[in-house]
């Protein structure tokens, strides 16, 4: 064994990598403490939610990126070769980064238009729920039934979403199917009282219940009222049971789908 090369090694190469170590683990200390400073600072408090997350999770990174740097520059490693490095592998760092870089540009474009905020609810595809976090990268959303769905912010630029807070009210469609046999105003004058008896319908727009289609075994009657985001699942369960069992009380009847079948 060459003791000369090896105590030369620790004297230079060793402690160039415990001094880049030791950069390392207080530069994540340090970020750490920043972030959790930022979570605590006034003027940070006060930003729309919105964009809180993706202010955070993108000064986030850029700190990692910059203790990274400062590790290797301390281990010895020459920035111009650094840079030369990440030159020469551009191309393949570029197409393999595409989709983050994508989620990224995303990021900002939903911070930059908002059509979503944070505590809005909304429907993007087939997933519907609130939304909890716009990060640098992912959106976070809630579903109703308290699932924890990550949407990639590039997509969201790319696809239809519904809002259902944005405006502040929704209009509440129920549809009740009778009998042809039934007396159309005695089923209005039923579903409408029980319409009247739901507080939190606005009356404007007025509530609207009329015949909408005519089936093949049953007189469908549409019932549309109007109320506030956070009323809209109260009264669509409340305002459903009670116009059943008004129609039971009534005697007006809800017919099932059936079929005559002629033997010759």
């Amino acid at each position: 064994m060459d003791w000369e090369k090896l105590t030369s090694f620790i004297t230079t190469g060793g402690v160039d990598l415990l001094r880049g170590l030791l950069v390392l683990a207080v530069g994540l200390f340090v970020v750490h403490w920043i972030i959790k400073g930022l979570e605590k600072n006034d003027k940070y408090m006060r930003i729309e939610p919105t964009a809180k997350g993706f202010i955070k999770n993108l000064i986030r990174i850029l700190l990692y990126v910059l203790v990274i740097l400062t590790a290797a520059n301390a281990m010895g490693v020459p920035m111009t070769s650094v840079v030369t490095l990440v030159a020469s592998a551009g191309v393949a760092v570029s197409l393999a980064m595409q989709g983050v870089l994508t989620n990224l540009i995303g990021g900002f474009i939903l911070l930059l238009l908002k059509p979503i905020k944070v505590g809005e609810y909304v429907k993007i595809d087939s997933n519907e729920g609130t939304i909890k976090t716009i990060g640098a990268f992912y959106t976070e959303m809630t579903t109703f039934d308290n699932k924890r769905v990550c949407l990639p912010n590039g997509s969201l630029t790319n696809t239809a979403i519904m809002n259902f807070t944005r405006e502040g009210t929704r209009r509440l469609d129920l549809t009740f199917s009778v009998s042809y046999e039934s007396d159309l105003h005695q089923v209005y004058d039923v579903l409408k009282g029980e319409v009247a008896k739901q507080t939190a319908v606005l009356p404007d727009p007025a509530p609207v219940v009329t015949l909408t289609k005519m089936g093949d075994s049953s007189l469908d009657i549409a019932v549309r009222v109007w109320v506030k985001n956070e009323d809209y699942w109260p009264v669509n369960f409340s305002l459903l049971e009670n116009g059943k069992l008004a129609l039971d009380r009534a005697g007006i009847s809800i017919p099932f789908p059936q079929m005559d079948v002629h033997m010759k």
